[in-house]
């Protein structure tokens, strides 16, 4: 902590002067000549103090040119200011900073900062304020618990007859409590600094009366005052920014959640990983200078209208609108293969969908489900989900969809994420629901008998909902421009994101793959990705799910894709790339009834992974009449290139993958790289240029959901949307896809990228697949490739004996071909029986985790397996 931030103020109060501690920036920037143009007042919780807020003082400080000054006060009986002898409840303590910031003489608007308790003292504050009020900034805290539900467990023991003394003032315990909450560990300097004002019990006064103002029911003498607070943020239009660390076992999302309803038009990020000391987690300093430099310091509003009020009218042509020119057809639009608990298909015609489809959202609308509501549907693809995403569409509720492949703990991250008020679930999703104390109001797909409900919380079933909504009305059809649907992303990359869609969006997205594909009435769609399938309805295909986990892309056999394609006469197959090869591996088991139906198809999709060439070429032998394409897409827009198999020949190769031209009314652009690997602000079309592939499309997302820094750097260039994928254009206008943004190697001898090297690697006959990564610091990173040996016999890759379970470093003679195929420079070459992938495709590399491992093993760690 810098010393010149450190002063003592003495200002009046309800019970006579008293003596603050505070950082304050404002005599730096007089020295330096800058007026202050705003005003942060930053307020600390318990037990901590103005140290919280350092970092942000700094950084303040050390950007004259935003000409914001910083106040972080200690609060009366905390920190190093006056321990004053005296109980101060909350509507004092709120005085008491009026009276602290009337002696200040803050000549500015203020923007008030908060964190845990002293984000209701900061409230208190800008409530009482709204004449100086510029905005309001918020870390983990709470203005309102839900009646009925207990307090966290923390604080109900540091509350309980006995400990609350003892554990508060008489010993350390709750200061050191609260230091053990840092994600990472705090360093030991910071954790005595944090100790420096608490050395004894009579120092520590503060920390157990602050406890004891908790207001945990009406009765309580703060209680009053908090419902004044909290009634009054409602009324704050001021721009507010909402920053969270959501592994707080103390303020959880349930808090975020309600500061959200209380702030619609809040901008929201939070920091997955991180938790109640936010500040020390991660860097919050620069985003809030960000937004400030943004919005209040452009004079622009920094917070975004809440989506369920904005909107421009109904949509030409919504998503069901197939479902209601075909209320009178008893042709079929969806088929299930194999519904759980049933042992035949289940085949649903045009009107029996669509009278299901009323039906459910009449039912949800009269069950309480508004426009607006989050539902998140934990059912697996088939005729109940594809029934209740246009349910949930056609009455204005917001779609979740977060599915198994993320695995438990990604899952349980994106449902608390995305905060829904509604969960649908088949009984396996109730339990997980019921496990991890998910939130929202539990629906289950299937009847349950009452102790089964009550065991997993249901409050209602869908046979309850098609019952409410025989005789209820439906609401107004939403507007085209609120949201319609929150998309998870695979978690490859890192947690998974919450994508955000309009309802214009995902009708564009409808009409960018009909118009590609020329996908509509008449088309059998067999869709073993979950995507696709939804959209059938809205394409006008009649779709089939094959029997098959979605959520593990290699359990798709060829008996079940040729099952699937004979029962609706598919013309069109999507299938991920690890379902391909299980689908060729299988091959052998088709009959010829099999061979015929995939015969008929006409064009195959295969996306999310690289594909290599012999692959589909091979799937062109299954499917013969049928062309191939491996469209490039990504949950933040599903469709942006395309090429087919004969143009994927007639490109030849590159640095990269060709994944084609834009499809449609997309654009692509390229933001080139610098010396240092990182992307430019400015965007290119010249063809051979490397950096980030940057797109804008009308189907593309509109925003990530609660992720406020991550939508700001993806949309950098208004309009346009920054993938995180890195590649070039050539001279005919064909991407070329290269990996990561997060691989990319800085290497002394300049930038590499990894999958040109892994092609050509992947070329040799001793090798079945290849990862190419880079350890060491930025700049002076070292290339190490990690390699699998080729299996089977064939005369160009004859078969090699297996390196067993044990990794192993290159032999000299493959270790020299590699080098010299990678056409780069490498430090070392290992041999693994098989790469790590990511858990939803089960086809992309998982290199940031083999790049860890290689540090980890030639720093003299231990060889064995990633």
């Amino acid at each position: 902590m810098r010393p010149e931030f450190s002063r003592l103020v003495t200002a009046p109060g309800p019970d006579g002067d008293r003596t603050w501690h505070l950082l304050d920036n404002g005599p730096v920037l007089a020295a330096a000549g800058v007026t202050p143009r705003l005003t942060l007042l930053c307020v600390h919780g318990n037990p901590t103090w103005s140290y919280l807020w350092r970092k942000l003082v700094s950084a303040a400080a050390d950007a004259p040119q935003h000409a914001v000054r910083v106040i972080a006060v200690d609060q009366l009986d905390m920190g190093f200011s006056e321990r004053t002898g005296s109980s101060r409840s909350l509507p004092t303590r709120i005085a008491d900073l009026s009276a602290l910031t009337g002696q200040l003489g803050i000549d500015t608007q203020v923007v008030t900062v908060g964190h845990d308790w002293g984000g209701v003292v900061s409230l208190g504050w800008a409530v009482d304020h709204p004449d100086q009020l510029a905005g309001v900034i918020l870390t983990n805290t709470a203005v309102h618990h839900p009646a009925g539900e207990p307090i966290p467990a923390p604080l109900r023991l540091a509350l309980a007859k006995g400990v609350l003394p003892r554990g508060t003032v008489t010993t350390p315990a709750f200061l050191q409590t609260t230091l053990a909450l840092g994600h990472p560990a705090l360093s030991p300097e910071t954790k005595t600094a944090y100790s420096a004002p608490y050395p004894n019990s009579a120092q520590r006064g503060g920390i157990g009366a602050f406890v004891a103002d908790i207001p945990v029911n009406d009765s309580h003498p703060s209680f009053a005052e908090l419902d004044r607070v909290a009634t009054g943020v409602r009324e704050l239009t001021v721009p507010a920014l909402l920053l969270w660390g959501p592994k707080d076992p103390i303020f959880d999302d349930r808090y975020l959640r309600d500061l959200i309803a209380r702030l619609p038009h809040a901008d929201v990020h939070r920091f997955e990983g991180a938790g109640h000391l936010l500040a020390e987690d991660v860097d919050i300093a620069t985003p809030i200078l960000d937004w400030l430099a943004e919005g209040l310091l452009a004079a622009q509003p920094c917070g975004r209208e809440a989506t369920a009020e904005a909107g421009s009218g109904p949509s030409a042509e919504p998503l069901w609108a197939q479902l209601e020119q075909r209320a009178d057809d008893d042709s079929t639009a969806f088929v299930e293969m194999a519904p759980p608990g049933l042992k035949r298909r289940r085949v649903v015609s045009w009107r029996r969908l669509n009278d299901q489809v009323l039906a459910l959202a009449a039912g949800l609308h009269a069950s309480g489900v508004r426009p607006g509501h989050r539902v998140s549907l934990l059912v697996p693809p088939g005729a109940d989900l594809t029934a209740l995403i246009y349910a949930c569409l056609r009455i204005g509720a917001i779609v979740v969809i977060a599915d198994a492949g993320l695995g438990v703990k990604g899952l349980s991250r994106a449902v608390r994420g995305a905060g829904p008020d509604y969960i649908v679930a088949i009984a396996r999703g109730l339990a997980a629901a019921r496990a991890f104390g998910w939130p929202g109001t539990k629906i289950s797909v299937e009847p349950l008998n009452q102790t089964t409900r009550r065991a997993l919380g249901v409050e209602l079933t869908l046979p309850d909902l098609l019952r409410r909504g025989i005789d209820a009305e439906l609401p107004a059809p939403p507007a085209a421009d609120v949201t319609a649907a929150i998309l998870f992303t695979s978690g490859s990359t890192g947690p998974a994101k919450g994508v955000v869609y309009t309802h214009r969006q995902l009708e564009a997205m409808r009409d960018a793959l009909a118009g590609r594909f020329d996908i509509g009435p008449g088309t059998g769609l067999v869709a073993g990705f979950a995507p696709f399938a939804l959209l059938g309805p809205a394409l006008g295909a009649t779709s089939v799910s094959p029997d098959m986990d979605v959520t593990a892309p290699r359990t798709l056999t060829a008996r079940a894709l040729a099952e699937a394609a004979q029962a609706v006469e598919a013309t069109v197959v999507f299938a991920a790339p690890a379902a391909l090869r299980n689908v060729l591996a299988t091959a052998g088991d088709l009959d010829h009834t099999g061979r015929r139906a995939l015969e008929q198809v006409r064009i195959v999709l295969s996306a999310g992974a690289p594909i290599p060439e012999p692959l589909l070429t091979r799937m062109a032998g299954l499917t013969p009449n049928a062309s191939l394409h491996t469209p490039y897409g990504m949950t933040e827009a599903l469709l942006v290139t395309d090429i087919s198999l004969d143009q994927i020949r007639a490109a030849g190769s590159s640095e990269g993958v060709c994944v084609g031209e834009p499809a449609g009314p997309v654009q692509v652009a390229i933001a080139a790289f610098d010396a240092e690997g990182v992307p430019s602000a400015e965007l290119t079309n010249s063809p051979g240029v490397s950096g980030e592939i940057v797109i804008s499309a009308p189907h593309m997302k509109d925003h990530y959901d609660r992720l406020w820094i991550t939508q700001r750097l993806s949309a950098a260039n208004p309009g346009w949307h920054r993938t995180g994928d890195i590649g070039h254009l050539d001279g005919d206008g064909r991407l070329w896809v290269e990996g990561r943004l997060a691989h990319v190697i800085t290497a002394p001898d300049g930038i590499h990228t990894p999958v040109g090297p892994e092609q050509r690697i992947e070329a040799l006959d001793q090798v079945g697949s290849a990862a190419v990564v880079g350890i060491g610091p930025p700049g002076a990173q070292q290339v190490v490739v990690i390699v699998t040996p080729a299996r089977g016999g064939t005369a160009r890759r004859p078969r090699l004996a297996l390196p067993g379970r044990r990794p192993r470093l290159a032999g000299t003679t493959l270790a020299a071909q590699v080098r010299k195929a990678a056409g780069i420079p490498v430090a070392a070459v290992f041999v693994l029986p098989q790469l790590p992938t990511d858990i939803r495709h089960d086809s992309k590399i998982d290199r940031a985790r083999l790049a860890a491992w290689a540090d980890r093993v030639l720093a003299g760690g231990r060889l064995t397996r990633p």
